[in-house]
């Protein structure tokens, strides 16, 4: 669809368009601060009722890409459309966006309800319709009663839903979220993470967050991209994500994996020998393998079995090793076994945490299959 529409078209006919264009779509998006490429070539599209992270480390873009979409920033170079318009060169107040951000940014001299009205005061709306739209988003976050209290005399909860509300109340096309849990205790965000998901859930329009936090974004997407060094690692659905990834940085840096590092002894079939360290360890071979190549291999904690010494037999083409059990950490549900193997490395297992048969300083077993892990070939130096 070209930039600009043409102007014979009827509102009916535009609102048809827009239901049929992605609610947000990115073309080759650029921006760089003095030399450095913060946002690099970004292409991205994403559907109404979708709830997209945007993922990755301190430095990756994310931030800046999120700016650029609420055109707080301005690209070098690509298209930013929201509900088939080109928004490029629109200022933020006239791209149908809501925003919400770490710090909440509330006016402390104003009332909760003044807060959360301002953009609708902004936009002119009749004072009637300002109402309505207050008692209803007032209702929706949960808020109804504090109208009249200040920000200082609100908890860091009830801070957050307010600038939630505000971000909402104009109902907006897309609304984007700038870390904005990073704040809270780990008892409010889990339960803001319930309440995010239900307010996207009833409104039915994208959420486009940014969090360098993995659980958050596996907790809070449908779809996610992972960002590293201002490009798009791997973009899909999370699972997809979690469980295939299809680049080193993905693999090693979704679920804390295992590291483990070796060389390729020889081949059978799909399947790589890798010597680790003096143990023979079966990997699925990478696309090009040859035997002599260096291997980083990714093996998330909760895909190795472990028991105590010899209570089964491995399975067939299993990896299986010997090793000492050096702690325990208590995780709730599950515990973190650290286990130190014949040949030095050690291994940390996320598994059940009532297993008595598993004492520190006692011998054990790991095993898993080989496509259990990630295996690329190493990246020169």
């Amino acid at each position: 669809m070209s930039a600009a529409l043409p102007h014979h078209l009827t509102s009916l006919q535009l609102r048809d368009i827009a239901m049929t264009e992605p609610a947000l779509k990115l073309e080759q998006v650029e921006k760089s601060f003095d030399k450095v490429r913060a946002v690099d070539k970004v292409s991205l599209e994403v559907n109404t009722g979708e709830f997209f992270s945007l993922l990755g480390p301190s430095g990756s873009g994310k931030t800046t890409l999120l700016r650029i979409i609420a055109g707080l920033e301005t690209p070098g170079n690509g298209t930013v459309h929201i509900g088939g318009r080109d928004v490029t060169r629109l200022p933020p107040y006239a791209r149908g966006i809501g925003m919400v951000f770490q710090d909440f940014l509330l006016f402390p001299h104003k009332i909760v309800a003044d807060n959360i009205i301002f953009p609708l005061k902004m936009q002119r709306l009749p004072e009637d319709k300002q109402k309505e739209q207050l008692n209803w988003i007032l209702s929706l976050v949960r808020m109804e009663g504090y109208e009249d209290r200040y920000p200082h005399q609100l908890s860091g909860g009830q801070k957050q839903r307010v600038a939630l509300a505000r971000g909402l109340v104009s109902r907006p096309d897309i609304l984007l979220l700038d870390e904005p849990l990073a704040n809270l205790d780990l008892e409010l965000r889990k339960e803001m993470e319930v309440e995010m998901r239900r307010f996207q859930a009833e409104l039915d329009i994208p959420f486009i967050y940014v969090t360098h936090n993995q659980e958050e974004a596996l907790t809070l997407s449908s779809r996610m991209a992972v960002m590293h060094n201002g490009k798009f690692e791997q973009v899909g659905a999370k699972l997809d994500l979690y469980n295939n990834p299809k680049t080193r940085f993905v693999a090693a840096f979704l679920g804390s994996p295992n590291y483990i590092q070796g060389q390729i002894k020889r081949m059978e079939g799909t399947i790589a020998i890798l010597d680790w360290r003096g143990l023979d360890l079966r990997i699925p071979a990478p696309a090009n393998a040859t035997s002599g190549d260096k291997i980083d291999y990714f093996l998330k904690h909760e895909r190795i079995l472990i028991q105590s010494l010899r209570e089964s037999e491995p399975a067939k083409g299993e990896n299986r090793f010997e090793g000492t059990l050096r702690d325990i950490i208590f995780k709730g549900q599950h515990s973190a076994y650290f286990v130190v193997l014949e040949n030095g490395e050690e291994l940390v297992v996320n598994a059940a945490t009532e297993m008595p048969s598993l004492k520190i300083r006692h011998a054990v077993e790991v095993g898993w299959l080989p496509e259990a892990g990630d295996a690329f070939l190493k990246e020169e130096d």
